[in-house]
């Protein structure tokens, strides 16, 4: 059986940390191409439902910037902003990415830091191959202790006064 102490699970964190990106789950990006208008990635942002980044690519999938979440709600609601305007002109070029072969700690330190909430996944010729939010990192960490969060009380440090049953 495996020790459930907050040390031993903690002992087993960084290990995982150090494991590659390529291990976790990744979502699909949503992506326009170059010249698309803010009106159009808004609809993409719609169509979808999820809140994502809105990512520019090439023909070939190769990245060149973001519209982030921020961005829209920053610059766009609430503004007089010509949506017919392409959307290099409110994207972030040339954004922070990460590498499959990167270490998941890489996300985590670029989600905290950087504050970043999709975090794009590039192959080594910068193309696109993925997104990976939080909860992606939570659910690759939640998924190594399976035992442990199986057990957990309602509320984690709530001690019984007896055992329960008969």
């Amino acid at each position: 059986m495996t020790e459930l102490t907050e040390r031993a699970v903690a002992s087993r964190v960084p290990s995982l940390a150090d494991e590659k990106l390529r291990v976790l789950a990744r979502r699909d990006p949503v992506t326009v191409r170059p010249g698309t208008s803010l009106a159009a990635c808004l609809e993409r942002v719609r169509e979808t439902g999820t809140g994502d980044s809105v990512f520019v690519t090439d023909e070939a999938g190769v990245l060149h910037g973001v519209l982030t979440e921020r961005d829209i709600f920053a610059r766009l609601v609430g503004h007089d902003v010509d949506l017919d305007q392409p959307v290099e002109t409110l994207m972030k070029a040339h954004p922070w990415t990460l590498h499959l072969d990167q270490p998941v700690r890489h996300a985590i330190d670029l989600m905290q830091t950087g504050r970043y909430r999709n975090v794009p996944l590039v192959d080594d010729a910068n193309v696109l191959v993925g997104v990976i939010r939080p909860v992606d990192v939570l659910k690759f960490l939640a998924e190594a202790f399976p035992e442990e969060l199986l057990n957990l009380p309602p509320r984690p440090h709530q001690r019984m006064k007896s055992t329960e049953g008969a």
